[in-house]
């Protein structure tokens, strides 16, 4: 019997874990590129259980976590320093923050060992329902399966006309690495909130910490680089000596939240920012990803009629997605457009949400997942 062919676009993230475990279960598999070569821009990331078994079973996790720092608890400041929820971690209810570098290079390496046929410089301009993905230049590459994974601006996923909308909301967002100190805390990250301002500090390797700063999109000293400093000693006096150091180098992102009609057509399917990105609030995105990658590789691993599959593997996966896209994009509402005079109401009304059992499920869901393939040591 010949080999199940599948086609993916987009060597992110999600392009590379799907690749990855097509080739594990026994598919001929090609990931197209179109930049000259495979480079990860950000700082750190967060993953959560879900993210960490998954990477279990494509064999990238010791290479992912050999310098993520082992998160304690994550925590939420407000502007009078007092702690408004606390989020611990436990054995089999975890969050490590690799540098995002770190796992991206461990799942590049884990493509390449499980014989992925790697195409860089190579865009796809269009797919065709039968299972036909059209390169630029006009070659067409015929597959059982084609997969868009080209990130939150899918010209593929335009060509299919599956975008129900897209949100670039009000929010802008700095990410960057700094150089760790004496004194900096090792397994504790906290959320600064003054306001729409957020600061967020995460422990990443013994000589790096990771920092993303949120701000109004209308708050121009917010979304300058290099970064106006005073700004935000300004509102975050708490943490002036993260400020300090700062470096010019940062990295600028628009907040965006993209929804599809629908994540499939005939042969052709949607993942991981293409499909579902969403604000970095709960810092669940690339899980998420992996969640659905995850699912959609078993599903379609024999089977014999893919078109089927592919709505039957949405219908079932699609709830969870659309649960933590929406508690993240709500999260960012909570944060950026509370009115100024209702701050304390804010504050309050989050600190007696987090002890609720409703709040903890809720925040929690995508990251305890456990995702399709996942077996536990004996």
């Amino acid at each position: 019997m010949a080999r199940q062919k599948v086609e993916i676009v987009g060597a992110g993230l999600a392009g590379l874990a799907a690749a990855i475990r097509f080739a594990q279960l026994g598919w001929q598999v090609s990931l197209h590129e179109r930049s000259a070569d495979l480079r990860m821009f950000g700082a750190g990331i967060w993953l959560w259980e879900s993210g960490m078994k998954t990477l279990s079973v494509l064999g990238a996790y010791d290479a992912a976590m050999a310098r993520a720092k082992i998160i304690k608890e994550w925590r939420i400041v407000d502007r009078n320093g007092e702690v408004l929820m606390r989020r611990t971690m436990v054995p089999g209810d975890r969050m490590l923050l690799p540098p995002r570098a770190d796992l991206y290079q461990a799942l590049i390496d884990r493509a390449v060992a499980t014989g992925v046929e790697i195409f860089t410089s190579s865009v796809g301009v269009d797919v065709k329902p039968e299972g036909v993905l059209v390169l630029e230049g006009g070659q067409q590459r015929p597959a059982d399966l084609i997969v868009v994974a080209d990130g939150t601006n899918s010209r593929l996923r335009e060509s299919l006309f599956a975008t129900s909308w897209i949100d670039h909301g009000t929010d802008t967002g700095i990410r960057m690495l700094i150089q760790q100190q004496p004194g900096d805390p090792e397994d504790l990250v906290t959320e600064y909130w003054n306001g729409p301002w957020r600061l967020l500090f995460n422990p990443c390797t013994d000589g790096q910490n990771y920092i993303f700063l949120g701000a109004p999109i209308w708050d121009e000293r917010a979304r300058i680089l290099p970064i106006d400093r005073a700004l935000w000693r300004e509102k975050f006096p708490h943490a002036a000596g993260l400020v300090d150091r700062f470096v010019e180098d940062g990295r600028w992102d628009r907040i965006v939240n993209v929804r599809c009609r629908h994540w499939s057509e005939g042969r052709v399917v949607i993942v991981g920012d293409a499909a579902h990105a969403m604000p970095p609030n709960l810092g669940q995105a690339a899980n998420t990803a992996f969640i659905t990658v995850m699912a959609l590789a078993l599903a379609v691993t024999g089977a014999s009629d893919i078109p089927t599959t592919l709505r039957a593997w949405e219908k079932r996966i699609r709830p969870l997605a659309n649960h933590v896209q929406w508690w993240s994009y709500i999260y960012g509402l909570v944060v950026s457009h509370w009115p100024e005079k209702l701050l304390s109401l804010r504050s309050d009304g989050v600190r007696a949400l987090a002890k609720t059992q409703w709040f903890d499920e809720g925040l929690n869901r995508g990251a305890r997942h456990v995702p399709d393939g996942y077996e536990p040591c004996p």
